[in-house]
């Protein structure tokens, strides 16, 4: 057994097979990969850790296990998923997993060959757990996968709260004590007991809250879109390949950034913070669907066209496009009247958050400082934006349409 002092949790006891996996490799690894990526050119403090992370779900899963009663192997197997759920993670956490993804084919919560070899599975072994039973729970299938991975899961009560502590913004707060009391298994599935609908929808506020001012602040997402770039180069310079790439730490990435001729450039840029800027910043409403839903190569040939167009360098246009907003937390489960319903289907705030969602859209066109005008007009013609009704403040990150204004 040991015990941890936490930023946010205070002291955190951590035993079991929960305390013989903390010194792994896999584990200590996340010590070297920050929770929020690039988000700290945007908020310096923000460079907590995914392993302070872990040790928060670890702490609130344990929470949950005793007060749903579940005790035993399964119990061990959930609190191993619980501190095991991030060890897939690519370096900067989310912000490459993407790009990773599309040559690997594997997202940061398919883990099994992880649990399957190495210390972890020497680990696990000892305490007679499946490593396949912890790569379910991880990836939130089963009966209990839902308390690891789902719309109710400790991992979402943990980085809420702890990246609005470490960026100081005070918009992630809830009440993850009443909403693990709240917790239940009805029929199989995990659920929030009777009265509870305010609850499930405090989760939901503080997402939409800290969207605009963390997760996709305008600077953390060019800032992201950069490194993301550099690393495609990377990879097709062929330094390193994806596979060895998916296991890098932040440290590592950066340094091979800074060593390779392709990424230097851009990789001395985010050393220095000499960001690309904004030249279009266009809101769902007036980007045609076929750019919001365009694939990955479909942007390399439009960023491509804009540049020639522009009269720039290729590599000094960047796409941003967003997936379509999505809320999956409304499909949360909560009784009412007795009845196991859907928070979006007994929620009012639901739509008026899933408008806000819409609202908050912004593709994003970056260049360095000196380009941001050529190559915004020559972005306008290329994707066939309906810019023509806007008034752009882009440093303000304020977009008014001129019938609103005229009114």
């Amino acid at each position: 057994m040991v015990t941890i002092k936490d930023s946010v949790h205070d002291h955190i006891t951590v035993e079991g097979v929960a305390a013989d996996l903390l010194d792994t490799p896999a584990v200590q690894r996340l010590r070297r990969i920050t929770q929020l990526g690039t988000v700290e050119y945007v908020y310096p403090s923000a460079n907590h850790t995914r392993f302070e992370h872990s040790l928060g779900v670890y702490h609130l899963a344990t929470r949950a296990l005793d007060h749903l009663g579940i005790e035993g192997t399964q119990a061990e197997r959930l609190r191993a998923a619980a501190i095991l759920h991030d060890i897939g993670h690519t370096p900067y956490s989310h912000n490459i997993e993407a790009l990773v993804a599309r040559r690997t084919g594997k997202l940061h919560d398919e883990v099994e060959d992880l649990l399957e070899t190495g210390d972890v599975a020497r680990t696990l072994a000892l305490h007679d757990i499946d490593p396949s039973a912890v790569a379910d729970l991880i990836a939130g299938d089963g009966e209990f996968g839902p308390l690891v991975s789902g719309e109710l899961d400790v991992d979402r009560m943990d980085y809420l709260v702890r990246d609005a502590h470490h960026t100081g913004v005070p918009y992630g707060t809830i009440d993850a004590g009443r909403l693990i009391r709240e917790l239940r298994f009805v029929d199989g599935e995990l659920v929030l007991a009777e009265g509870n609908v305010q609850t499930a929808e405090s989760l939901l506020v503080a997402r939409a809250l800290m969207n605009p001012v963390v997760y996709n602040h305008h600077v953390a997402r060019i800032s992201k879109a950069m490194l993301r770039r550099a690393t495609e180069q990377l990879l097709t310079a062929g330094v390193t390949d994806a596979e060895t790439l998916r296991r890098m730490d932040d440290a590592a990435l950066r340094s091979a950034l800074r060593d390779c001729a392709a990424t230097a450039p851009l990789a001395t840029r985010l050393d220095r913070r000499t960001l690309y800027k904004r030249a279009v910043w266009a809101e769902l409403r007036d980007v045609p669907d076929d750019i919001v839903d365009a694939d990955h190569e479909t942007c390399r040939e439009h960023e491509r066209a804009i540049a020639e167009r522009a009269g720039v360098d290729p590599a000094a246009v960047i796409i941003d496009v967003p997936s379509r907003p999505s809320m999956r937390e409304s499909t949360s489960r909560v009784v009412v009247g007795g009845e196991v319903r859907t928070l979006g289907s007994q929620s009012t705030l639901v739509a008026a958050l899933r408008r806000t969602q819409r609202e908050q859209w912004r593709l994003g066109v970056y260049a360095p400082e000196a380009e941001t005008d050529a190559v915004g007009s020559a972005a306008e013609d290329i994707l066939g934006l309906d810019l023509d009704a806007l008034v752009v403040d882009v440093r303000q990150g304020v977009n008014t349409r001129l019938d609103e204004f005229q009114e």
